[in-house]
């Protein structure tokens, strides 16, 4: 039997999601409660891979089990052996064609500001803390808007592991305030390495006036990372939503 998972954890004390040889994963940690709840290995795919220390609200994962579980007393299971950390929030069964990676179409990133001399401290972990000076709210939307649409984001990408196609579709790129808490979300197909932390990173230096709008366009034409700004803290970045086709009925609740 197949099933789909809604995941959420908190990405502080792990080396990301995927699997890696000598540091914690999110991946990891799911597999090894799945083994002791089926008796058997359990290989799990995400949606998507998140790095060191980035957050998840609502990762998607895909596995199958050799023995049938209601999925709410699957769900029970897994968060009964998870820690405190990492938790399902819906399972569902699913087509055995569904790959929580494949059959995704969108996928959807915010990443949490709060500006400001002083911040809440039930915050720690999950914002970007910016300090100094204030920033140019309508300079920023104006960056988010030159973002969107198809471009070379090879100066988007962390130096040394962009792919031979840099090319990505920004599907849609907004900004939200509430107070001093700034929320940017970004829509796409798929992204690369440390991208929307450096697309923060850039929309920082045109709303704090380092650069210009010019100067972004000039990015997306496929500068090197060296000529981009900063890639901004993992803390402040949350994995947030997957969709899939209009097909998948019942994944519309994940």
């Amino acid at each position: 039997m197949r099933y789909a998972a809604k995941i959420s954890y908190i990405g502080k004390n792990y080396s990301g999601w995927q699997i890696q040889p000598d540091a914690p994963s999110v991946q990891e940690v799911i597999e090894e409660v799945l083994a002791k709840i089926a008796g058997h290995f359990v290989r799990i795919t995400g949606a998507g891979r998140t790095d060191k220390g980035v957050n998840a609200w609502g990762q998607v994962a895909s596995f199958d089990m050799e023995k049938i579980f209601a999925p709410e007393k699957l769900r029970l299971a897994m968060n009964f052996y998870l820690p405190e950390d990492i938790r399902v929030m819906k399972i569902f069964t699913v087509p055995e064609t569904f790959n929580a990676r494949y059959s995704a179409v969108t996928r959807e990133y915010k990443y949490f500001i709060w500006h400001g001399a002083v911040c809440p401290p039930m915050f720690n972990n999950f914002v970007w803390w910016r300090k100094g000076k204030p920033w140019d709210m309508e300079l920023a939307k104006r960056a988010c808007k030159l973002i969107e649409g198809r471009h070379n984001f090879r100066a988007f990408c962390r130096a040394g592991e962009c792919p031979d196609d840099p090319f990505r579709t920004i599907n849609s790129l907004r900004i939200r305030n509430r107070g001093e808490l700034s929320i940017i979300s970004v829509k796409a197909p798929s992204f690369l390495t440390n991208m929307v932390r450096i697309i923060t990173g850039n929309i920082n230096s045109i709303a704090l006036g380092k650069n210009s709008l010019e100067w972004l366009e000039s990015l997306l034409t496929g500068s090197e990372r060296d000529k981009s700004a900063m890639t901004v803290p993992a803390c402040g970045l949350w994995f947030w939503k997957v969709y899939y086709s209009s097909g998948l009925h019942i994944l519309h609740g994940l």
